[in-house]
């Protein structure tokens, strides 16, 4: 007996296979809504935090050397600490980012 001789074929919708692709009938992308905090968001947050840290760390460096005696070596060392893996991991995600597209640009179509 075929294993297949009960298999039961539906007809093949074209316009909901472009919609499960993302496309309009004229074969364009459909317009997504855009999703609030999405990557774009996410990144601009990160480098804001960044940006914040490192100021924050500026601040109390220029606090310390200064002699005000509210700022202890501790805490500007730990406010740089932060401000450098801060600085670190944005540098990574921005070499990774663009190795993919550099990967994405190469491949073959």
């Amino acid at each position: 007996m075929d294993p297949l001789s009960g298999l039961k074929l539906a007809p093949f919708d074209f316009n909901q296979a472009l919609a499960r692709a993302g496309l309009r009938l004229d074969g364009q992308p459909a317009a997504q809504p855009t999703a609030p905090g999405g990557f774009q968001a996410a990144m601009a947050d990160a480098l804001k935090s960044v940006s914040q840290a490192q100021n924050e760390a500026g601040a109390l460096q220029k606090e310390l050397q200064l002699g005000n005696p509210n700022v202890s070596v501790e805490q500007t060392m730990l406010a740089m600490t932060k401000a450098q893996i801060g600085f670190q991991a944005t540098l990574q995600v921005r070499n990774r980012l663009a190795q993919a597209y550099s990967e994405i640009m190469n491949m073959q179509v």
